[in-house]
């Protein structure tokens, strides 16, 4: 019986800790991942553990705790420019046409 290569091991650790990550262990299942995926051996190995990395990412993204009050990513609150085109929906004004005779 052949011992699996420590790349795959690598592979399936973090795969395991993606499927089984939760909104309260997500920091350290980062840092675990983050470990297994500094000591993989090639670039071939790290790109496979790429998607669970990112959606590792993304799963921290979604849990994180959200700021009060308004949205900044919405572009709501002070401080916030008004939009390159001048108006809403980032639309100018234009004037109207004149008639043809």
């Amino acid at each position: 019986m052949s011992k699996p290569l420590p790349m795959l091991d690598a592979l399936g650790e973090i795969r395991r800790i993606y499927f089984a990550t939760t909104r309260q262990t997500i920091e350290q299942d980062i840092a675990r991942a983050l470990d297994l995926l500094t000591h993989m051996p090639d670039e071939e190995a790290r790109q496979r553990a790429a998607g669970y990395m990112h959606g590792l990412s993304d799963l921290r993204r979604e849990w994180a705790p959200r700021k009060s009050g308004r949205s900044q990513a919405r572009g709501a609150g002070p401080g916030t420019r008004a939009s390159p085109a001048g108006g809403p929906g980032g639309r100018r004004a234009t004037r109207p046409k004149k008639p043809t005779r």
